[in-house]
């Protein structure tokens, strides 16, 4: 008998050694199912807010306590204290945001991003009653997620698929953090676990060991729920979890502190407020709690943590940070101001504070990234339109001043373009909605034309300066109709480029009837030239000269019909450049003929 149980022992061994190794990964698989359930989560939430709650964040006024709120409830809404901060760095790089409106914020979305926590503490939900049970995840995720995955494969809405995406999200979120818990579950009886949590209870070991994980998962929503799982094991003590709670808070920094490389001066400085705002807290509670406790002694510190206790520090010491630190928020500016200085630049553009709304950051919300885009492209459009307006009236009265700004505008436009194009690409690439994705096509066809404006602009300036130059001047009858179809291009970049500001479609059909105007202007031009010409009250050399000019008109007016024409289809989701212009009706008594005649009559040489 000895014998055969000393022989069945390694059988058994080798039995917990295969359970240990399953239980591993289990974990494991647990895990990867929680972040990509708090990744889609988020994602889902983003794509239903549409971007609302970044605008919010934009259009902030400066009261702090207001700040606070609106950082707590947009993290709560998009669960990410990560995905804020690094917004608002953004921001404050862009421009769009002051450094003391951006503290605030950091605040507040310390406060938001405990409301994961609280979701997730939903799994330990203990009690018999029905209401009871019908909390409890495991009883609901499923449904949720069959409803979820219905209004992803069958519903044609954009809001009921993002809303399903919303519900799915949760679903698997809770069925990771249910996995993790049942793979960690037989740890509660292994001594070396034990052995290991006492470790941690160290309060600066604990710390580190909080602020490495979650500065490699970039989230502290994701460790904090890590951290629950392991609590259902029931060997996690309070006195080893607070810490790993304040480590967190500081390696969630990370993220923030990694998006601040190679921005500029104040967006360095808000990251550096986020991490100055989550050690000074620590600290300060550190100090005040392990103080105390040598004197009260807090007996809930050998208790063995559940996921709401966890829930409850995490959301205690943000509350408790953001209540001590923030009258004290200027200090925070000034120690950030102090630790970065201002390195002045002297070459520093108008053209790169423009640029600075392209930020990587914003790509992360495509929304906000489209709107920016907007916003960039209606500057690019005004440019384009001072430099043809420049140009225009050089025509009539010369000055070597206004080429060099005719071609400083274009060098402009051309930085626009590139920098503007770049950035729609890699835009393009993320999960756009419906309008937004709309928004980006019309934005990449228009900007092109734009450009090309400037460069008739460049065109029409050189041949101003040519006449200058060489003493020529058209017959006063020359003169007079180069002024009319200058007057009509004038009239057609003002419609096409307000229409595209305001995406204004009343204006733009009006485009496109201006246009074949001026292709009459143009034919009609050439004619009476070669009437002239062969009367001998014009020379060949200015004929080239009136030639150049005719022809950049047209292509103006050209490149504004094709601005107007993509700007229509995109209202109409009709991405087919030519098909808009084509199915014009042009017949007479139409409302295209009337616009048309009415432009005749106002353009008549």
């Amino acid at each position: 008998m000895m014998r055969k149980n000393k022989g069945e022992r390694p059988k058994e061994l080798r039995f917990d050694e295969e359970m240990d190794i399953f239980n591993v990964l289990s974990m494991i698989g647990g895990l990867a199912l929680f972040l990509y359930g708090m990744h889609l989560l988020g994602e889902g939430l983003e794509k239903m807010s549409g971007g609302r709650m970044e605008r919010i964040l934009e259009k902030l006024t400066s009261n702090p306590v207001k700040g606070v709120l609106l950082g707590a409830a947009v993290t709560a809404v998009i669960q990410s204290s990560s995905a804020t901060t690094v917004m608002v760095v953004g921001f404050v790089n862009s421009g769009i945001m002051k450094l003391s409106q951006a503290v605030s914020i950091i605040m507040g979305a310390n406060i938001g991003t405990t409301m994961t926590a609280w979701i997730l503490s939903l799994t330990s939900i203990e009690g018999d009653s029905i209401f009871m049970q019908l909390l409890k995840p495991t009883n609901f995720t499923t449904i949720l997620a069959l409803i979820g995955v219905i209004f992803i494969m069958f519903l044609k809405s954009e809001k009921k698929k993002n809303l399903g995406m919303i519900l799915v999200g949760f679903a698997i979120l809770m069925v990771g953090m249910d996995t993790m818990s049942g793979a960690v579950e037989g740890l509660r009886d292994v001594p070396e676990f034990t052995n290991i949590l006492l470790m941690f209870s160290n309060p600066i070991l604990g710390m580190l060991a909080g602020a490495i994980l979650t500065a490699i998962i970039q989230s502290s929503s994701a460790s904090v729920g890590i951290l629950q799982a392991l609590c259902t094991t029931g060997q996690v003590p309070f006195a080893t979890a607070l810490p790993i709670i304040m480590g967190q808070n500081i390696g969630t920094c990370v993220t923030a502190l990694i998006s601040a490389i190679g921005a500029k001066t104040n967006a360095k400085r808000a990251a550096l407020v986020h991490l100055y705002f989550n050690l000074v807290g620590t600290v300060v509670f550190m100090l005040g709690f392990y103080g105390i406790n040598m004197f009260v002694d807090f007996a809930f510190l050998d208790a063995a943590a559940n996921p709401a206790g966890i829930a409850t520090v995490h959301t205690c010491f943000n509350v408790f940070a953001t209540l001590v630190l923030l009258p004290f928020s200027k200090l925070l500016e000034k120690l950030a101001t102090l630790t970065v200085k201002e390195v002045k630049d002297p070459k520093k553009e108008k053209l790169e504070q423009e640029l600075l709304l392209l930020d990587a950051r914003f790509l992360d919300t495509p929304a906000l990234a489209v709107e920016h885009c907007k916003t960039v492209a209606n500057h690019m459009a005004e440019i384009s339109r001072e430099a043809m307006e420049c140009s225009l009236e050089l025509l009539k009265h010369y000055d070597e001043e206004v080429v060099k700004k005719v071609f400083e505008l274009e060098s402009e436009a051309d930085q626009f373009e590139d920098h503007l194009g770049q950035y729609l690409v890699q835009l393009s690439s993320k999960d756009l909605s419906v309008k937004d994705s709309a928004t980006l096509s019309m934005l990449l066809h228009s900007i092109g034309d734009m450009e090309r404006i400037s460069d008739h602009a460049v065109n029409i300036a050189e041949a101003a300066e040519e006449m200058y130059q060489k003493n020529m001047t058209f017959s006063i009858d020359g003169e007079k109709e180069i002024g009319t179809f200058a007057d009509a291009v004038r009239e057609i970049i003002r419609i096409s480029f307000e229409s595209f500001i305001k995406e204004d479609m009343e204006e733009a059909v009006l485009v496109e009837p201006l246009e074949e105007v001026a292709d009459d202007l143009k034919a009609e031009l050439k004619k009476r030239h070669v009437n002239r010409l062969r009367e001998g009250k014009c020379t060949i050399e200015l004929g080239f000269v009136l030639s150049d000019l005719t022809n950049n008109f047209e292509r103006v007016a050209d490149h504004c019909s094709n601005i107007a024409a993509c700007l229509i289809q995109t209202a109409e989701h009709d991405f087919e450049m030519h098909n808009y212009i084509h199915n014009l009706a042009k017949g007479e008594n139409t409302p295209f003929h009337r616009r048309y005649m009415e432009y005749r009559k106002r353009y008549t040489l």
